[in-house]
């Protein structure tokens, strides 16, 4: 049975959930206004392998499913231009969540977005973040939560090239899964097909690919 708190999520940030068998798409008036980091996000799905919902301006609802009518193959690629964003990117790829965190050992310290020494991606969030630094104060990994609404909160993480290969990043999820799930959200896990990398960390902090799928227009 699906996550009570993944379906309110879903519900919430999409506009719809759950759907029918097919791909449903509806309108929302959050994909017309800043996502969590001040950017738009004018078109997101999450599709199950059996029912799919894309969600997009309400201004954009005829467009689009007259481009899936057209042409279906080229839906995706089409997306950008479809939503009146030429100059986006297209983000497709597994999506994950996890209600059992690997029993992972914590070790990164939360500290406020604003400390010296942090990397700008993570100077986005205002709320703490949670880093590792060496014994000179140096960072070397992080991770921070997306909070998208109250039942569904995103995590993200980087390691710097020269502390890779020491499990920190799993870590670091894993972690930040567990305070997500105190939270009483659900802790959910994106990234893009072709990163491995990204793929081994969300396997190894408990966050199976499920065969779902996430894709949609964002800026570059």
């Amino acid at each position: 049975m699906l996550d009570r708190r993944l379906q309110l999520h879903l519900a919430s940030w999409l506009g719809q959930w759950p759907a029918a068998p097919g791909l449903h798409v509806v309108a929302s008036h959050r994909r017309a206004r800043p996502a969590w980091d001040g950017r738009l996000r004018p078109a997101l799905a999450v599709d199950t392998g059996q029912s799919a919902v894309l969600s997009v301006p309400p201004d954009r609802v005829a467009a689009i499913r007259a481009l899936i009518e057209r042409a279906p193959q080229r839906m995706l690629a089409a997306l950008p231009d479809a939503v009146g964003q030429p100059a986006f990117c297209v983000h497709d790829g597994p999506f994950r969540w996890t209600n059992a965190p690997a029993p992972l050992p914590d070790v990164g310290e939360w500290v406020a977005s604003t400390t010296p020494g942090l990397p700008s991606w993570l100077r986005l969030f205002d709320r703490p973040v949670l880093v590792v630094r060496d014994a000179d104060g140096a960072y070397l990994a992080g991770a921070a939560i997306k909070r998208h609404d109250a039942y569904g909160h995103e995590l993200a993480v980087g390691t710097v090239p020269a502390a890779r290969g020491r499990g920190l990043a799993r870590r670091l999820v894993a972690q930040a899964a567990r305070r997500v799930l105190d939270e009483g959200a659900v802790p959910t896990y994106l990234h893009e097909r072709d990163n491995h990398a990204s793929a081994r960390v969300a396997e190894a902090a408990g966050f199976p690919d499920r065969g779902w799928r996430a894709y949609g227009v964002y800026p570059r």
